[in-house]
């Protein structure tokens, strides 16, 4: 083989697209069929605690979702530079450092939000799903790849706890995103019309309830069993 012809292989072989088959994968599989939450059963306490409404939850998605994103992307930079017998001291700092990072810009910016959501966006450090992922593909991988996995599974978390949320929120006071949902139906039918909210719905046992009744449509839909 000539050095002309090794050199075409291996420019073929870097010349990946942006978002080709399996790079595509690394963002969709997360959402569905390796779902953190729902297959891996990872994050679930934060899927318990902070779903009560749609407000809080979706803050908390944005934040893990940045968190994931940006840890990967800086351990990924660092995969070669740092020892192995350290590592996860590393991936601790990184993690923590960004945690603050998004603590602060909500004291700063949304203050309300920040009291209710400081004790669980600082459990973000002790997240599995963000730990896991800088474990087990972040320092095996290059950026880009691992900007993309982080991003599928921060937003594979994200969708589940936001559904957990959107049925707590709306079972449970009667409204989304605080708009009274229930007082507008009413409304429609007339004053004698009236939905009765379930008290359920805003206790970790209704969010057990919904979430398990989640990971039940799934694995019926997809098929998996665990082994």
């Amino acid at each position: 083989m000539s050095a002309e012809t090794v050199e075409k292989a291996i420019v073929t072989k870097s010349a990946e697209a942006l978002l080709s088959k399996r790079r595509k994968k690394l963002i969709s599989d997360p959402l569905v069929d390796d779902n953190p939450v729902t297959i891996q059963v990872l994050g679930i306490c934060s899927a318990l605690a902070v779903t009560t409404q749609m407000k809080p939850t979706l803050v908390m998605a944005i934040a893990v979702i940045f968190v994931v994103v940006m840890s990967n992307f800086v351990i990924s930079l660092m995969r070669n530079t740092v020892p192995g017998r350290v590592r996860i001291i590393v991936q601790l700092a990184v993690v923590a450092t960004l945690v603050t990072l998004v603590n602060e810009v909500l004291k700063a910016f949304a203050y309300d939000m920040y009291k209710e959501l400081s004790v669980f966006v600082g459990l973000i450090i002790t997240n599995c799903i963000v730990m896991g992922r800088l474990e087990a593909f972040a320092m095996g991988n290059k950026p880009y790849d691992s900007v993309l996995d982080g991003f599928g599974s921060a937003l594979g978390y994200s969708w589940i706890i936001l559904a957990v949320a959107f049925f707590r929120e709306l079972l449970g006071s009667g409204a989304v995103f605080g708009v009274p949902v229930y007082d507008y139906i009413s409304s429609l039918f007339g004053p004698d019309f009236t939905l009765a909210t379930n008290g359920l719905m805003v206790s970790p046992v209704g969010a057990f309830m919904i979430l398990g009744i989640i990971i039940w449509v799934q694995r019926t839909k997809t098929g998996y069993v665990e082994h």
